[in-house]
């Protein structure tokens, strides 16, 4: 079975977007699709994709979404479609537990490769609450500039990783995390910047996310994403406005050794400022609506942040045709989405288990029962 896992994965967002429009219409699904106003390579409209079962009337709504940071939507799209081609086998739209499947929510970087949106925008860092503005920084941001963000196109002649290790070594590793990654509003061009407006994709939540839950009292949301913790391993990170009886009722469904508060200091984590989950717990203010990053993991933080800082080079400072550029694309997506296929097969395999479990006993699809790794 884990072999056929590793088959999940789509080339390219085009053949993604096909495979889970034809899977969710396969199983007489509700599918919605809405433009991004932005084009892919070949010119195609860039669409985020919703498919919903069962969720009229239903008590309890499990959300399951991908491509928030676009190249991870291989993988979150991947495990879209195993659970819609062979995990939703037998399950009846009638169900009294809803399914929403948010396919690529940011598939401009999904298709073109890239991390963040049209404009630049780490959509994970675009979702400020009511009260806060567009600006500011982590204190170190504007120290660290310099070395996150060279206005100059990629070369081999660069040696960021000595450098990142010398500065690792001189802040240390929490500090630095959470200034480089924690969000910020002052360097458009540089690496996690949140944007200066509220995005496309958060427009389209705020009006949809209401509808698509409908009355449910309570929402289970997880999150897919890679590129944080060991090779081939899974967290689920809280936020931490989840409350701790419920995060005690999260390990209790997917187990205490995978669910885990936010912590920049022991963790593989930072805070994130203007992410997804505080902001549609705002939304739902008188229901139970717990979202769960699940992350799992590749390479190691720094050759992670290198490829994300080479191909930031490479589209602000590089020509799209030239080799540099299509090496930082490449390094991007293996940072990302290893071609490694037992690593594409596992990763897959945990995903499913974790839907499973969210369902709990009120569904657990035959084929998503994995026993978990050791």
């Amino acid at each position: 079975m884990h072999g056929s896992l590793a088959q999940a994965f789509s080339p390219d967002y085009l053949a993604a977007r096909s495979r889970f429009r034809a899977a969710a219409s396969a199983l007489g699904l509700r599918l919605e699709s809405y433009t991004i106003g932005a084009a892919g390579p070949s010119g195609e409209d860039l669409t985020i994709d919703v498919t919903l079962g069962g969720v009229e009337g239903a008590s309890r709504v499990v959300v399951i979404s991908s491509g928030l940071h676009g190249v991870e939507g291989f993988f979150g799209s991947a495990v879209q479609v195993a659970l819609l081609e062979g995990g939703l086998a037998g399950w009846s739209p009638t169900s009294r537990v809803g399914l929403v499947l948010l396919h690529a929510l940011n598939p401009f970087g999904f298709a073109w490769v890239r991390r963040v949106n049209e404009d630049n925008v780490d959509l994970n860092r675009n979702f400020l609450l009511h009260d806060e503005t567009f600006a500011g920084s982590p204190a170190r941001y504007a120290h660290l500039d310099w070395l996150l963000n060279p206005r100059f196109a990629p070369s081999w002649l660069d040696p960021f990783v000595l450098k990142a290790l010398l500065t690792i070594l001189w802040y240390g590793m929490p500090e630095l995390k959470q200034a480089v990654a924690g969000g910020q509003y002052d360097f458009p061009r540089g690496l996690f910047f949140g944007g200066h407006s509220p995005s496309t994709t958060r427009r389209v939540l705020a009006e949809q996310l209401p509808r698509w839950i409908g009355d449910a009292g309570s929402v289970l949301h997880i999150d897919l994403h890679t590129g944080l913790g060991r090779w081939a391993t899974s967290h689920l990170l809280l936020d931490r406005g989840i409350p701790e009886v419920r995060a005690e009722r999260l390990r209790e469904c997917f187990g205490a050794d995978r669910v885990k508060y936010s912590d920049p200091v022991n963790g593989i984590d930072y805070r994130v400022r203007g992410g997804l989950g505080a902001w549609c717990q705002s939304l739902f203010p008188d229901r139970v609506y717990d979202l769960v990053c699940a992350e799992f993991g590749t390479y190691s933080p720094v050759w992670v942040l290198a490829a994300l800082r080479e191909e930031n080079q490479a589209h602000h400072w590089g020509s799209p045709g030239d080799r540099a550029t299509r090496d930082a694309k490449r390094r991007l997506m293996e940072a990302f989405v290893p071609r490694d296929k037992g690593w594409r097969a596992v990763v897959v395999a945990q995903a499913l288990e974790l839907i499973a479990c969210a369902y709990g006993a009120d569904y657990a699809p035959q084929s998503c029962v994995i026993q978990r790794s050791r």
